[in-house]
């Protein structure tokens, strides 16, 4: 039975990757590695974790003795990393904290697994999830590429860009196995309400300001989180070793248009008059060193793997939005805090 540790899998995207890789390979072990800081919640999880190749880890990714003593004990085949601090705002702020969990983190995971696997290496695979961010910032034209220069623009990019280089020399210098992938935004179920559609989903049910930097025009690509998960699934599997893969959606939106479909979406589904949303939108004070586009060419992992996103984005904004709608109670609980005590409840008294 092959041996998953994924980390960071009790958040937004990680919680995904999880389910998916729970619910599709039973043959495999799955251990989901999680700190359970404000991001991680292991509510996402509760319909696959009574399922008998789900194991659960309270550890911390920058304890390396940590990391070293559950490599020992577990004896990981393969290490999906998605554990990271991922919100530019609070990079600027904080951005001490983002070094020591993406650089630092990421160091202590490839010395356990260099120190664990050896020179024996077959079948094992250091797989590190990444951003498009560590690109930097496009014109109106142009993608990204897997070969584009690095240019982060942010504490949270740069802290990401030096996790990527990391991962690729300890392929080039102990030949650890690794394969890397950079995405585009992601949006879905059970992201947390700090990040721009779950915040203004929960704003506009609660008729709060929606608050927009600048003049809205930056550009982002977004991807459903479920097909993010696909496309990890695929490059976990098929992609080929020391290789990135760009993963993106084909969907750019300026940020103020993203916001308006998602006002008259909210308000179709709560059955209120069109428009009545947009009224909340209040432009702010731009963000210190704002990115103006991103947008991913992922020709790569659509010609080698053959990926794909399922959902058109329409769909998958219909989705997010009634999902968010339905879970009051899972939204309540992440803005109260309340759900940081889902841990002692659902596991200290096994």
């Amino acid at each position: 039975m092959k041996k998953i540790l994924i980390t960071g899998g009790a958040g937004f995207i990680g919680s995904h990757v999880v389910r998916l890789f729970v619910s599709k390979y039973s043959d495999y072990q799955i251990f989901n590695l999680d700190a359970l800081t404000y991001a991680g919640n292991l509510e996402n999880l509760k319909d696959v974790q009574d399922a008998e190749n789900y194991h659960f880890l309270k550890a911390d990714i920058t304890d390396d003795q940590q990391i070293d003593q559950l490599f020992v004990k577990h004896q990981f085949d393969a290490v999906i990393h998605l554990a990271a601090e991922s919100h530019v705002d609070r990079s600027i702020s904080d951005p001490l904290s983002f070094v020591k969990t993406n650089i630092i983190g990421t160091v202590n995971l490839l010395q356990a697994a260099k120190k664990h696997w050896g020179k024996d290496v077959e079948g094992k695979r250091f797989y590190h999830v990444s951003t498009d961010e560590v690109y930097g910032s496009l014109g109106e034209e142009g993608f990204f590429v897997e070969t584009t220069s690095y240019d982060p623009k942010s504490p949270y990019s740069a802290s990401k860009a030096a996790s990527d280089h990391l991962v690729r020399a300890y392929a080039n210098t102990y030949d650890l196995p690794v394969v890397l992938s950079n995405c585009s935004n992601n949006y879905g179920p059970n992201q947390f309400p700090e990040k721009l559609i779950p915040l203004c989903i929960n704003n506009i049910k609660n008729e709060k300001p929606l608050p927009i930097y600048g003049e809205g025009l930056n550009i982002r690509d977004w991807l459903y989180v479920e097909d993010h998960a696909r496309a990890i699934d695929l490059v976990f599997h098929k992609g080929k070793l020391s290789q990135t893969y760009n993963i993106g959606g084909h969907n750019e939106w300026t940020n103020i248009d993203l916001v308006k479909v998602l006002c008259d979406v909210v308000d179709k589904q709560l059955g209120r008059a069109t428009g009545t949303a947009q009224k909340l939108i209040t432009f702010v004070k731009d963000r210190a060193g704002h990115d103006m586009r991103y947008a991913i060419d992922a020709s790569k992992i659509q010609n080698e793997l053959g990926f794909k996103p399922s959902l058109q984005f329409e769909q998958g904004i219909e989705k997010t939005v009634k999902w968010y709608l339905e879970n009051q109670d899972w939204l309540d609980n992440i803005t109260s805090g309340n759900y940081q005590h889902y841990y002692d409840a659902q596991y200290k008294s096994r």
